[in-house]
């Protein structure tokens, strides 16, 4: 498609290039251009290279590994946008992390995503683009207008190609039980729900009961991140005990921290399937991931609210 006029601009922070080049080649545009670097004392530099006055400015950066780092490049090129004259300012987030720090669950502790999404607004951004937030409630943290997007079209279009016999759609937790519902709808599917309890703060959980029958069946285990898969491997083990066959997976974003890539690698998981909201190193690849593109998704969003049309329609 090519954009009536240039008043759309798509700039790049160092986080995810790859995917804001597929973005800007979905919208038919080029990137942006911008210096972005370190100095060498650990200071990072932002320089807008063209021209952005009263311009329609989408800044894409994912909150990826190192994501203070990456956190800071952004509000660094929001002021900078800002100091520019752009004419309006949109983060582009496709993950937002400290997603899981949405409320006060022990005593004298932050709320990071409200502390992440104030420090956004006073940078510059005029509004908020993103893709499954881990907790909606986060979209009323800001007092700018924020867009959420769902990877969950792309993941269930996935498998209803691959056309699996006699599978169960299951939540790996309550909190993810509502998407993994709407997943099921669109697979024609029955749901099951596994409880767990998370251990602490440490990135553990134990899996505790599964809701649903899912015995002699194919499961497609659903949540919206996978970090260190934990809490993957103990849904995997109890729907194994539980008379499961095949096993497969799927997320929106496949942060996989720590060990999370090879304890998929050496599970019995068939196929984890998840977007490219965060990049994905070539060491961390295998046979058993399969990753789907967002980029449609984000440049037609871009696309919509640049021209001032609805993108929930896209979803209906």
């Amino acid at each position: 498609m090519q954009l009536r006029n240039d008043d759309l601009k798509v700039f790049a922070g160092t986080a995810h290039e790859q995917l804001a080049r597929d973005v800007c080649s979905y919208l038919n545009i080029s990137v942006g251009e911008s210096n972005v670097f370190k100095f060498s004392n650990d200071n990072t530099f932002v320089q807008i290279s063209e021209n952005v006055r009263q311009r329609d400015v989408f800044l894409i950066q994912p909150f990826a590994y190192p994501v203070n780092d990456n956190i800071m490049e952004l509000l660094i090129m929001l002021d900078a946008a800002k100091r520019a004259s752009a004419g309006r300012i949109t983060a582009v987030i496709p993950y937002y992390a400290y997603g899981r720090t949405d409320k006060k669950d022990q005593p004298r502790v932050p709320i990071t995503a409200r502390l992440v999404a104030d420090l956004l607004s006073v940078a510059g951004a005029d509004r908020v683009l993103t893709v499954d937030l881990h907790a909606g409630q986060i979209q009323g943290f800001f007092n700018i207008p924020v867009d959420e997007l769902t990877g969950l079209p792309l993941l269930s279009r996935y498998f209803a190609d691959k056309a699996l016999d006699n599978v169960v759609v299951v939540a790996v937790d309550i909190g993810i039980s509502k998407r993994a519902r709407d997943m099921a709808a669109k697979l024609g599917a029955p749901l099951a729900i596994i409880e767990k309890r998370r251990m602490g703060n440490a990135d553990s959980s134990e899996s505790l009961n599964i809701i649903g029958d899912v015995a002699g069946k194919t499961a497609i285990t659903f949540d919206d991140e996978i970090d260190t898969a934990g809490s993957l491997m103990n849904a995997v083990d109890a729907l194994k005990e539980a008379g499961v066959g095949d096993v497969y997976s799927c997320c929106t974003h496949g942060v996989l921290s720590g060990p999370g890539a090879s304890r998929v690698e050496q599970s019995s998981i068939k196929e984890l399937v998840m977007t490219d909201t965060l990049p994905l190193s070539t060491e961390k690849r295998d046979g058993k991931i399969t990753v789907l593109s967002v980029a449609p998704l984000l440049g037609e969003a871009i696309r919509r609210i640049h021209e001032g049309l609805s993108v929930g329609a896209m979803f209906e």
